[in-house]
């Protein structure tokens, strides 16, 4: 098993040793089973031989209990004798306790080193998917990033994305001749959702420094990898941002990582706990996105495994890429649980020793069906497999030994103090402060000016008298009594009744002639 990551032991009394070959590793994997069949643990052993083996791993710790990966097991624990009888019975000839290198992550920087990513890293696509927006919004949306890079705006934390919005809103008439209708409507809903997410804590998710992938791939001295734990009790509160940041991290090594063939063993495996969160009610584009980082990846040298209750969680596009496979039971109660089972059970090579159906039902806790990967790629023979014992401690650590791990791991001080660079935000505020800045000067400026200079600059054709700034009112001389009465009397005389009495008078005089 040198170039394997043990499981347990298969075949007649559980004697023949099973291992997930590390050359075929990074063709992805499944571990499924209802709650309380044993997944944790598989995950827990998984990620000690992988690291043993020199492979990094990242996982979710979705439930709080698997921080004992970074304390040795121990000879007074309750399932010691438990431990040590299944080890013998496995031939697990070399079982012991031991702690491994881990590195704790949290995205509210309670429980880990702070991890964080730019919304230009997050991207359109994926905030959208978060924020739960329309399609029309979703457009607005590519509109901003879209104008983000045409006028070198950083987006680094939701301030910036918001300020963003703002001028969109404001400019959306002269937008509009380009992009097409901007609804203000629709901005402010997606104000609205960007506020939510705040509240919801997830405005830790985005800033500087950003995640760095090489400090979730590395080794520690003696050469083994580091298992990179993230704390997701708190963050299941928001499950939409805990399975969008995942998504976001596998699309980053996915886009990140160079292509490394067929290695000898994975350069990183990235297990993906509550897998079914990543698809309920996903639009078709990111199940599509999914698949191909799912088919593509392991290329990269990322070998992916997704945890869920049931294979069906899983789009069949995706689950036909996980090779390696460990199903714990599954529980049939109604007709849908029979079908679902029955389907699970025709996903696997028949083995003629047992029904593969019969198995998955009947399984233990502890134990489990699986299959892996063999030479070429081939899927090996399902078996009834009884998963070896931890060596690391089973259950959660102390609080102040989980903050010892964290002020010695290898990024301690590096993400935690958070940097507030010149973005978007902070130019957008300093073009609006010089417009409004330019806009008093330039008032200031035309009333010093002459009266004919504003008139003209104003574009309006100047003539009459004078102005001051005192009065809007023309000052003009007063007209004598005579003159007023003058003008009066022209004035009548203009009129109609005025013009009969001219005739009048006029037609007497000629008649007298």
């Amino acid at each position: 098993m040198e170039d394997s990551v043990f499981i347990g032991g298969g075949g007649e009394n559980y004697a023949v040793k099973q291992g997930l070959t590390l050359k075929y590793a990074n063709r992805h994997g499944l571990v499924a089973g209802a709650t309380g069949t044993g997944k944790s643990v598989t995950l827990q052993i998984l990620a000690e031989g992988f690291s043993k083996a020199g492979v990094p791993v990242f996982l979710s710790d979705v439930k709080g209990d698997l921080s004992g990966i970074a304390a040795a097991g121990s000879e007074t624990f309750k399932l010691h004798q438990a431990f040590s009888d299944r080890a013998a019975k496995i031939g697990f000839d070399d079982y012991g306790y031991e702690a491994f290198p881990v590195t704790f992550w949290d995205l509210l920087g309670e429980q880990g080193h702070p991890v964080r990513t730019t919304v230009a890293e997050m991207g359109p696509l994926l905030l959208a998917r978060l924020l739960e927006l329309s399609e029309a919004q979703e457009g607005i949306l590519n509109i901003a990033f879209r104008l983000a890079d045409e006028q070198g705006l950083p987006l680094l934390d939701l301030k910036d994305l918001q300020a963003l919005l703002v001028w969109v809103g404001e400019n959306r008439k002269d937008l509009a001749l380009r992009y097409g209708a901007i609804s203000v409507a629709s901005v402010g809903a997606i104000q609205r959702r960007l506020l939510i997410l705040e509240n919801q804590g997830g405005a830790k998710l985005f800033g500087e420094p950003a995640l760095e992938l090489t400090d979730i791939m590395m080794t520690d001295a003696d050469g083994r990898g580091r298992i990179n734990i993230l704390a997701a009790d708190k963050l299941m509160g928001s499950p939409r941002l805990y399975a969008t940041f995942l998504l976001w991290l596998l699309s980053e090594l996915f886009e990140e990582l160079p292509e490394v063939g067929d290695p000898d063993k994975p350069k990183l495996v990235f297990f993906f706990d509550e897998a079914h969160l990543l698809f309920e009610d996903a639009p078709k584009a990111l199940v599509d996105k999914v698949e191909q980082v799912a088919r593509l990846i392991r290329s990269k040298g990322v070998g992916v495994y997704f945890i869920s209750q049931n294979p069906s969680d899983i789009p069949e596009d995706i689950l036909g890429q996980l090779g390696n496979r460990i199903q714990h039971a599954l529980r049939a109660f109604t007709a849908r649980d029979r079908k679902q089972l029955r389907l699970a059970a025709e996903t696997y090579r028949d083995n003629p020793r047992f029904s593969t159906e019969d198995a998955i039902r009947e399984v233990g806790v502890g134990e489990a069906v699986t299959s892996m990967l063999m030479k070429k790629g081939v899927p090996g023979i399902v078996e009834r497999t009884l998963i070896r014992p931890p060596s690391s401690k089973l259950g959660p650590i102390d609080p102040s030994d989980r903050k010892q791990v964290i002020n010695t791991s290898p990024v301690a001080g590096k993400y935690e103090t958070l940097k507030d660079r010149r973005s978007a935000y902070e130019i957008l505020k300093q073009r609006a402060e010089k417009a409004a800045t330019d806009a008093e000067a330039l008032e200031a400026q035309e009333e010093d000016m002459p009266v004919h200079e504003r008139e003209f600059n104003a574009g309006r054709r100047y003539s009459g008298t004078r102005v001051t700034r005192s009065t809007s009112r023309t000052t003009r001389k007063q007209d004598s009594f005579g003159e007023a009465m003058g003008k009066m009397v022209m004035k009548e005389l203009s009129g109609t009744t005025g013009r009969k009495l001219v005739r009048g008078i006029l037609g007497s005089l000629f008649k007298g002639r």
